[in-house]
C-alpha cells in the first residue's frame, strides 16, 4: 500500500544539528579547535619538515634518499650514540621512578610537615638544567664541597678525589636530581587518587601494610607508574645541557642530542641533524610503546581513582 504524499509531507522533520549531536558532532567539537592547530603548528609540520628534510642529504653523503640514514648506521661513532643515550636515559628514569614511590607512598594522607617536604622535594624544578649543572660543579668538582668532606674524614686525598664530573656519573646525578621532582608530583597523584577505602577494608581483613601494598595500591598504581617512567624517558633521553656541562661530549656522554646539534651547528648540515632527529624519535616511540604495551598485559583495571 502506498503511502500518500501529503502524509509523507506532514511528519516531523528533524534539524540537521539534531541529527549531528545524535552521532557526537555538536558545537563543543570547536572546543577541540586551538588544540588541533597546535599540534598542527608545533608538531605535525615541524615533524613532516624534518622528515623531508632527512630525505634530502647533502651531495657528500651520496644521492639516495636514505643517505643520511645509511650514514649514521655504517658509522660506529654515530651508531654507538643510540646506545649511550638509553644507557644514560633509561636508568635514570627508572631511579627516578623507584626513587619516588615510598616517599609518595608516605606522604599520600595527611602527614605533620607533608607542605614543607613536598616543596623541598620539587625545588629542583625552579632551578634549570643549567643552574642544577653549575650547582653540581661546584659541589661534586675536585675541589667541591663533597670531596672536601670526605678529605678531612680521610677517605679520599687531594690527588684522588671522587670523579663525579665529567664523566658518565655526573650526567647521570643531574638527570635523577633534575627529574625525580616530576616522577615525585606525578607518583603522589596516582596514589592520593586510589580510593583509601580499599586499603581500610584489606587491614579489617588481616592484611599487612605489605600485603596491602602489594596487592591493592600497586596495581592500581601500575598505570599511572607506566606514564610516569615514559615522560621522565623523554626528558633524559633528550638530555644535552647535562651531558655537554657534567659529561665528557666527546666520548662517554655523546648522546643523540649532541650529534644532532654538532651535524647541524658544526657542520652545517641540517638534512644529517634531521635525520639524526628522527631517529631520536623513532628510539624513544620503541621503548614508550614496549612500556605501554607491558602494561596493558600487567594490568588491565581501573585506575581506582576516587569520585
Amino acid at each position: 500500500m502506498t503511502t500518500p504524499a501529503s502524509a509523507t509531507d506532514d511528519r516531523p522533520r528533524v534539524a540537521l544539528s539534531h541529527r549531528l549531536a545524535e552521532r557526537g558532532v555538536d558545537r563543543s567539537l570547536l572546543l577541540l579547535l586551538p588544540g588541533a592547530l597546535f599540534l598542527i603548528a608545533f608538531f605535525i609540520y615541524p615533524f613532516l619538515y624534518g622528515l623531508n628534510l632527512s630525505l634530502h642529504p647533502l651531495p657528500k653523503h651520496g644521492t639516495g634518499v636514505l643517505a643520511n640514514y645509511v650514514n649514521f648506521f655504517t658509522d660506529p661513532y654515530q651508531r654507538a650514540t643510540i646506545w649511550i643515550t638509553l644507557k644514560i636515559g633509561l636508568p635514570a628514569a627508572l631511579i627516578n621512578v623507584l626513587a619516588s614511590v615510598p616517599i609518595a607512598y608516605r606522604l599520600r594522607g595527611k602527614v605533620r610537615g607533608k607542605r614543607l617536604l613536598t616543596t623541598a622535594l620539587v625545588i629542583p624544578i625552579t632551578l634549570g638544567t643549567v643552574l642544577t649543572a653549575a650547582g653540581m660543579i661546584e659541589y661534586f668538582s675536585g675541589t667541591g664541597w663533597l670531596n672536601r668532606v670526605l678529605m678531612v674524614a680521610g677517605l679520599t686525598d687531594v690527588d684522588h678525589p671522587v670523579p663525579l664530573l665529567h664523566n658518565y656519573w655526573g650526567v647521570m646525578l643531574s638527570l635523577v636530581v633534575s627529574g625525580f621532582p616530576f616522577a615525585f608530583l606525578l607518583t603522589l597523584s596516582y596514589l592520593s587518587g586510589i580510593d583509601p577505602s580499599l586499603e581500610a577494608a584489606a587491614a579489617t581483613l588481616g592484611a599487612g601494610r605489605w600485603q596491602r601494598f602489594r596487592s591493592i595500591s600497586f596495581p592500581l598504581l601500575v598505570p599511572g607508574l607506566a606514564m610516569t617512567f615514559c615522560l621522565n624517558f623523554v626528558l633524559a633521553f633528550s638530555v644535552f645541557p647535562s651531558a655537554v656541562l657534567l659529561g665528557d661530549p666527546q666520548d662517554t656522554t655523546h648522546v643523540m642530542s649532541i650529534a644532532a646539534y654538532d651535524a647541524a651547528y658544526q657542520e652545517y648540515d641540517y638534512s644529517k641533524a634531521s635525520a639524526i632527529a628522527m631517529i631520536m624519535a623513532v628510539v624513544m616511540l620503541v621503548v614508550i610503546s614496549t612500556v605501554l604495551l607491558g602494561r596493558g598485559r600487567l594490568y588491565r583495571g581501573s585506575s581506582g581513582g576516587k569520585g
